[in-house]
Protein backbone atom coordinates (compact mmCIF):
# COMPACT_ATOMS: atom_id res chain seq x y z
CA UNK A 1 0.00 0.00 0.00
CA UNK A 2 3.15 2.48 -0.16
CA UNK A 3 1.87 4.00 -3.26
CA UNK A 4 -1.44 4.47 -2.41
CA UNK A 5 -1.25 5.36 1.29
CA UNK A 6 -2.02 9.13 1.90
CA UNK A 7 -0.79 9.63 5.76
CA UNK A 8 -2.95 10.93 8.35
CA UNK A 9 -0.21 11.19 11.05
CA UNK A 10 3.01 12.43 10.42
CA UNK A 11 4.87 10.76 13.44
CA UNK A 12 3.27 7.69 15.25
CA UNK A 13 4.19 5.12 17.79
CA UNK A 14 3.42 1.65 17.75
CA UNK A 15 3.27 -0.59 20.75
CA UNK A 16 3.95 -4.36 20.13
CA UNK A 17 3.40 -7.26 22.61
CA UNK A 18 6.20 -9.53 23.17
CA UNK A 19 3.95 -12.19 22.14
CA UNK A 20 2.87 -10.60 18.64
CA UNK A 21 6.60 -11.96 17.56
CA UNK A 22 5.59 -15.65 18.46
CA UNK A 23 2.75 -16.11 15.75
CA UNK A 24 1.96 -19.81 16.10
CA UNK A 25 4.59 -20.68 18.19
CA UNK A 26 4.28 -21.08 21.58
CA UNK A 27 6.98 -19.11 22.78
CA UNK A 28 10.35 -17.19 21.01
CA UNK A 29 10.10 -15.17 17.82
CA UNK A 30 8.87 -16.52 14.43
CA UNK A 31 10.73 -15.07 11.26
CA UNK A 32 7.49 -15.15 9.17
CA UNK A 33 5.74 -13.16 11.92
CA UNK A 34 8.56 -10.76 12.60
CA UNK A 35 9.21 -10.27 8.85
CA UNK A 36 5.42 -9.78 8.07
CA UNK A 37 5.65 -6.63 10.32
CA UNK A 38 8.91 -5.74 9.79
CA UNK A 39 7.55 -4.99 5.82
CA UNK A 40 4.34 -3.50 7.48
CA UNK A 41 6.40 -1.01 9.33
CA UNK A 42 8.76 -0.38 6.39
CA UNK A 43 6.08 0.39 4.05
CA UNK A 44 4.57 3.25 6.36
CA UNK A 45 8.03 4.59 6.98
CA UNK A 46 8.59 4.34 2.59
CA UNK A 47 5.16 6.53 2.58
CA UNK A 48 6.60 9.66 4.78
CA UNK A 49 5.65 8.74 8.30
CA UNK A 50 8.25 8.98 11.36
CA UNK A 51 7.50 5.59 12.79
CA UNK A 52 8.43 4.74 16.69
CA UNK A 53 8.13 1.23 18.04
CA UNK A 54 7.86 0.22 21.81
CA UNK A 55 7.84 -3.55 22.06
CA UNK A 56 7.15 -5.98 25.08
CA UNK A 57 9.27 -9.27 26.35
CA UNK A 58 6.53 -11.60 27.41
CA UNK A 59 7.67 -13.79 24.55
CA UNK A 60 11.01 -14.50 26.27
CA UNK A 61 9.73 -13.57 29.69
CA UNK A 62 6.94 -11.37 31.81
CA UNK A 63 8.35 -9.76 34.64
CA UNK A 64 5.32 -9.54 36.67
CA UNK A 65 4.69 -13.35 35.91
CA UNK A 66 7.81 -14.37 37.19
CA UNK A 67 7.39 -11.81 40.43
CA UNK A 68 4.00 -13.94 40.75
CA UNK A 69 5.95 -17.49 40.93
CA UNK A 70 8.04 -16.09 43.84
CA UNK A 71 11.13 -14.26 42.21
CA UNK A 72 12.09 -10.65 43.57
CA UNK A 73 9.80 -8.15 41.36
CA UNK A 74 12.99 -5.70 40.71
CA UNK A 75 14.90 -8.46 39.00
CA UNK A 76 12.25 -10.14 37.51
CA UNK A 77 11.71 -6.54 35.78
CA UNK A 78 14.93 -6.33 34.65
CA UNK A 79 14.89 -9.87 33.45
CA UNK A 80 11.71 -8.72 31.40
CA UNK A 81 13.46 -5.09 30.20
CA UNK A 82 16.38 -7.05 28.90
CA UNK A 83 13.99 -9.26 27.09
CA UNK A 84 12.05 -6.25 25.37
CA UNK A 85 15.75 -5.98 23.77
CA UNK A 86 16.18 -9.43 22.47
CA UNK A 87 13.43 -8.43 20.68
CA UNK A 88 14.12 -5.13 19.46
CA UNK A 89 17.46 -6.13 17.99
CA UNK A 90 15.52 -9.11 16.39
CA UNK A 91 12.98 -6.48 14.78
CA UNK A 92 16.00 -4.05 13.96
CA UNK A 93 17.31 -6.47 11.60
CA UNK A 94 13.85 -7.89 10.27
CA UNK A 95 13.31 -4.06 9.31
CA UNK A 96 16.99 -3.66 8.14
CA UNK A 97 16.75 -6.33 5.90
CA UNK A 98 13.69 -4.80 4.09
CA UNK A 99 16.22 -1.90 3.02
CA UNK A 100 15.49 1.13 6.07
CA UNK A 101 17.29 2.12 8.57
CA UNK A 102 16.92 1.71 11.82
CA UNK A 103 17.82 2.41 15.94
CA UNK A 104 17.57 0.30 18.60
CA UNK A 105 17.41 2.84 21.51
CA UNK A 106 17.39 1.35 25.30
CA UNK A 107 16.32 2.59 28.43
CA UNK A 108 19.43 0.92 30.45
CA UNK A 109 22.73 0.97 29.18
CA UNK A 110 24.02 -1.56 26.90
CA UNK A 111 26.43 0.31 25.01
CA UNK A 112 27.73 -2.65 23.08
CA UNK A 113 24.59 -3.92 21.33
CA UNK A 114 22.32 -0.53 20.96
CA UNK A 115 22.34 3.23 22.03
CA UNK A 116 20.78 4.37 25.03
CA UNK A 117 17.73 6.40 25.18
CA UNK A 118 18.20 10.07 24.35
CA UNK A 119 14.47 11.96 23.80
CA UNK A 120 16.23 14.64 21.29
CA UNK A 121 18.87 11.75 19.60
CA UNK A 122 15.16 9.76 19.20
CA UNK A 123 13.74 12.85 17.72
CA UNK A 124 16.40 13.63 15.46
CA UNK A 125 16.91 9.96 13.78
CA UNK A 126 12.70 10.43 13.65
CA UNK A 127 13.30 13.11 11.55
CA UNK A 128 15.94 11.79 9.49
CA UNK A 129 13.55 9.14 8.27
CA UNK A 130 15.42 6.54 10.54
CA UNK A 131 12.78 3.44 12.30
CA UNK A 132 13.09 4.16 16.18
CA UNK A 133 12.61 0.87 18.65
CA UNK A 134 12.79 1.94 22.11
CA UNK A 135 13.83 -1.22 24.34
CA UNK A 136 13.87 -1.35 27.77
CA UNK A 137 10.40 -0.32 29.08
CA UNK A 138 11.13 2.79 31.00
CA UNK A 139 14.31 1.50 32.22
CA UNK A 140 12.57 1.13 36.02
CA UNK A 141 11.09 -1.72 37.36
CA UNK A 142 7.31 -1.76 38.48
CA UNK A 143 6.15 -0.07 35.13
CA UNK A 144 4.65 -1.83 32.42
CA UNK A 145 5.90 -1.88 28.51
CA UNK A 146 2.35 0.08 28.01
CA UNK A 147 3.53 2.98 30.38
CA UNK A 148 6.65 2.99 28.25
CA UNK A 149 4.90 3.57 24.68
CA UNK A 150 2.60 6.65 26.74
CA UNK A 151 5.86 8.12 28.06
CA UNK A 152 7.60 7.77 24.94
CA UNK A 153 5.17 8.95 22.72
CA UNK A 154 4.64 11.91 25.24
CA UNK A 155 8.28 12.75 24.71
CA UNK A 156 8.52 12.09 21.23
CA UNK A 157 4.78 14.29 20.82
CA UNK A 158 4.03 11.54 18.58
CA UNK A 159 0.62 12.23 17.06
CA UNK A 160 -0.80 8.95 17.56
CA UNK A 161 0.10 5.83 19.43
CA UNK A 162 -1.41 2.83 18.11
CA UNK A 163 -1.68 -0.44 20.22
CA UNK A 164 -1.74 -3.90 18.22
CA UNK A 165 -3.68 -6.46 19.76
CA UNK A 166 -4.92 -9.75 18.96
CA UNK A 167 -8.63 -8.52 19.14
CA UNK A 168 -10.31 -5.80 16.81
CA UNK A 169 -10.80 -2.88 19.22
CA UNK A 170 -11.88 -2.72 22.97
CA UNK A 171 -14.48 -4.55 24.23
CA UNK A 172 -16.60 -4.29 27.34
CA UNK A 173 -16.02 -8.02 27.91
CA UNK A 174 -13.61 -10.39 26.91
CA UNK A 175 -14.41 -11.20 23.39
CA UNK A 176 -12.79 -14.41 23.65
CA UNK A 177 -15.21 -15.47 26.47
CA UNK A 178 -18.30 -13.63 25.67
CA UNK A 179 -20.07 -14.12 22.27
CA UNK A 180 -22.25 -11.05 23.39
CA UNK A 181 -19.28 -8.78 24.29
CA UNK A 182 -19.70 -5.25 22.81
CA UNK A 183 -17.24 -3.63 20.84
CA UNK A 184 -16.12 0.64 21.26
CA UNK A 185 -15.65 2.40 17.77
CA UNK A 186 -14.64 5.69 20.24
CA UNK A 187 -14.33 5.85 23.78
CA UNK A 188 -12.67 8.70 26.50
CA UNK A 189 -9.66 8.05 28.57
CA UNK A 190 -12.10 8.49 31.61
CA UNK A 191 -14.69 6.30 30.44
CA UNK A 192 -11.72 3.52 29.63
CA UNK A 193 -9.90 4.15 33.25
CA UNK A 194 -13.55 4.06 35.15
CA UNK A 195 -15.41 1.11 33.27
CA UNK A 196 -11.51 -0.74 34.03
CA UNK A 197 -11.56 -2.19 29.98
CA UNK A 198 -7.90 -3.24 30.38
CA UNK A 199 -7.03 -0.68 27.29
CA UNK A 200 -3.89 -0.23 28.99
CA UNK A 201 -2.90 0.42 32.06
CA UNK A 202 -4.07 3.55 34.09
CA UNK A 203 -0.58 5.07 33.98
CA UNK A 204 -0.23 5.13 30.34
CA UNK A 205 -3.67 6.29 30.16
CA UNK A 206 -3.48 9.14 32.15
CA UNK A 207 -0.37 9.87 30.27
CA UNK A 208 -1.59 9.86 27.01
CA UNK A 209 -4.30 11.62 28.53
CA UNK A 210 -2.50 14.74 30.01
CA UNK A 211 -0.90 14.96 27.16
CA UNK A 212 -3.16 14.66 24.71
CA UNK A 213 -1.76 11.74 22.56
CA UNK A 214 -4.83 9.93 21.17
CA UNK A 215 -4.80 5.83 21.03
CA UNK A 216 -5.74 3.76 18.30
CA UNK A 217 -6.43 -0.44 19.19
CA UNK A 218 -6.39 -2.46 16.62
CA UNK A 219 -5.85 -6.46 15.44
CA UNK A 220 -2.46 -6.82 14.39
CA UNK A 221 -3.26 -10.37 12.50
CA UNK A 222 -5.56 -8.16 9.71
CA UNK A 223 -3.01 -7.67 7.05
CA UNK A 224 -2.89 -3.82 5.93
CA UNK A 225 -4.75 -2.83 9.23
CA UNK A 226 -1.86 -0.99 10.29
CA UNK A 227 -1.52 1.01 7.00
CA UNK A 228 -5.06 1.99 7.10
CA UNK A 229 -4.90 3.16 10.66
CA UNK A 230 -2.17 5.34 9.79
CA UNK A 231 -4.30 6.93 6.53
CA UNK A 232 -7.20 7.92 9.50
CA UNK A 233 -9.30 4.96 8.42
CA UNK A 234 -11.85 3.96 11.83
CA UNK A 235 -10.39 0.68 12.01
CA UNK A 236 -10.41 -0.74 15.60
CA UNK A 237 -11.25 1.56 18.70
CA UNK A 238 -10.15 5.03 18.71
CA UNK A 239 -9.75 6.61 22.40
CA UNK A 240 -9.09 10.34 23.44
CA UNK A 241 -9.65 12.67 25.77
CA UNK A 242 -12.77 14.28 26.51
Amino acid sequence: MTETLKPAYKRILLKLSGEALMGNLDYGIDPEMIARLAGDIVSLSKAGVEVAIVIGGGNIFRGAGLAEAGMERVSADHMGMLSTVINSLSLQDAIERKGAYCRVMSAISINDVCEDYIRRRAVRHLEKGRICVFAAGTGNPFFTTDSAAALRASEINADLLIKATKVDGVYDSDPMKNSDAKRYDNLTFDEAIVNRLGVMDTAAMVLCRENNIPLRVFNMFNPGDLARVVAGENIGTFVERG
